[in-house]
């Protein structure tokens, strides 16, 4: 599994944001939501992937984690609240071409993280409501090792799909927190070509076998 960093205050600053965005987006009732699927389906993928990770390579585990990938989670929400304010000023063009390089980010870091199997499993410890979604609870079992928490904020998009829209590694650390706090210095310093470039180069630097 990738190490995450935890936060610092603007990680804090980032976790505030994220609330205040997801909370305004989208259909406000989460009766329809049915998160439990939307995130066993993807362990089922993730674990496919793990078992025949040596025989796909990291291009095959891309290509089979890409569309999975696209159906779980919200990028385009998701790249909206790492981006912040800055969304705002971004041509229409602009927010796509970000938010298409986040995706390659995303796909390319979990073909990199889960690339081997030793009796790994996904076990859902059920869901439980936020006041931002609804959070599915799963581990991680390992044989030899502690199990991982890796919890997973459900919410409605607009069209009423149930997606992903951050990751809790151990439970509490804001995946959505921490590349915000990778990527605000560069955004602050270079702004939308800067941001893009190093989405694109962080994609390609995991892409080796």
């Amino acid at each position: 599994m990738a190490k995450f960093r935890s936060g610092t205050g603007r990680t804090a600053r980032a976790l505030a944001l994220a609330a205040v965005l997801i909370c305004s987006t989208g259909p406000t009732s989460q009766a329809a939501v049915a998160p439990v699927p939307v995130v066993d389906t993807f362990d089922h993928t993730l674990l496919n992937v793990m078992k025949n990770a040596e025989k796909l390579g990291y291009q095959g585990r891309y290509d089979l984690l890409s569309p999975s990938i696209e159906r779980t989670f919200n990028v385009r929400l998701m790249t909206q609240l790492i981006v912040g304010l800055a969304w705002t000023g971004w041509t229409e063009m602009q927010r796509d071409q970000v938010t298409e390089a986040f995706r390659r980010f995303i796909t390319a870091t979990y073909a990199r993280r889960f690339d081997g199997w030793s009796g790994e499993d996904f076990v859902i410890d059920g869901d439980r409501p936020a006041a931002n979604g609804t959070i599915v609870m799963t581990r991680l079992t390992r044989p030899k090792d502690p199990p991982v928490t890796i919890n997973y904020l459900v919410r409605n998009n607009e069209s009423g799909t149930p997606q992903v829209v951050d990751v809790y590694l151990t439970g509490t650390i804001s995946e959505l927190a921490t590349r915000r706090s990778e990527f605000g210095a560069v955004l602050e310093r270079e702004g939308y070509t800067g941001l893009l470039a190093a989405l694109d180069k962080k994609a390609t630097g995991l892409a080796t076998d």
